[in-house]
């Protein structure tokens, strides 16, 4: 394979060769070819395909997360993306800020088993899988846990005190990034929606409990280089250390290589990592 050949299957995949997601169900088909994305273009993370891009058809030109606001293609694409979220067939995961990792609903659970702390209904402990959890996010959890979705206006209220936005912020980031809340719906005139996790998605959270920490980094690692076709070690490590380790995710790659579910195509000149295609895999086994 050359350099163009990669770059044409990504533009392909990634729906950025003219060929624009408009459709909700154009939408699903997509997230379930990718299996994830982030919402916006990020400069030290090229390799992952975005969701502004495919419902805009090109990588050229798009928005990064700081200029969406003046960009109108970047608040259509966000009503798409809400719907996915209400529907169901995504989820979001915090990554960075205001570029939020989007997950087609087959993919969650293992993210939930990487990220979570494995007991969704008890408030998070002051520390949680190595994060510093704030008494106010203990507290905005509760809230949440007993009054169903809220907005963050809602949330000051019920509250109460003098709660600054950016407190508040900082308690639901908290929340957000070891999946004990997630987004559920946005409105323009209140922002964001705010549930407890194991409400919004029995299911995904109950199969994520019952996953196991290194089948969960396979799974993803796996689902990331379909994405991206080919990539480095040193590429999956740098994606993946916002989730995990370099250590597990490097055990992870070589089990799989020693599985012979991943091998080596030559790309130029470089030699890089994609998922083994089923006729080649039995043929080595065969031959194993």
């Amino acid at each position: 394979m050359t350099d163009l050949e990669l770059q044409q299957y990504r533009a392909r995949l990634w729906r950025t060769d003219g060929n624009p997601v408009r459709t909700l169900e154009d939408a699903r088909r997509f997230l379930e070819s990718v299996g994830l994305c982030l919402m916006y273009p990020e400069r030290s993370m090229p390799l992952v395909p975005t969701l502004i891009g495919a419902f805009v058809g090109s990588a050229e030109n798009l928005p990064d997360q700081k200029h969406a606001f003046a960009d109108p293609r970047a608040r259509e694409a966000t009503e798409l993306m809400v719907r996915l979220l209400r529907d169901r067939a995504a989820h979001e995961a915090h990554f960075y800020t205001g570029n939020n990792l989007i997950l087609d609903a087959s993919l969650f659970p293992f993210l939930y088993a990487l990220l979570s702390d494995r007991n969704p209904k008890a408030p998070p402990r002051p520390k949680t899988q190595g994060a510093e959890i704030s008494p106010l996010a203990i507290t905005v959890f509760e809230a949440l846990q007993k009054s169903g979705p809220m907005s963050k206006g809602q949330l000051r209220s019920t509250l109460g005190g003098e709660l600054s936005s950016a407190g508040l912020d900082r308690a639901l980031g908290e929340l957000w990034a070891i999946l004990k809340i997630t987004r559920v719906d946005y409105r323009d005139d209140v922002g964001a929606f705010w549930d407890v996790l194991y409400r919004w998605a029995p299911e995904a959270v109950k199969e994520g409990i019952n996953v196991s920490a290194p089948e969960a980094v396979s799974a993803l690692v796996s689902k990331y280089l379909e994405a991206v076709v080919a990539a480095s070690e040193q590429e999956i490590e740098e994606f993946f250390l916002r989730l995990t380790s370099r250590a597990k995710v490097r055990e992870a790659v070589n089990a799989l290589l020693a599985a012979r579910e991943l091998s080596l195509i030559g790309v130029g000149s470089r030699a890089l990592i994609h998922v083994t295609p089923v006729a080649e895999e039995q043929q080595s086994r065969s031959h194993g």
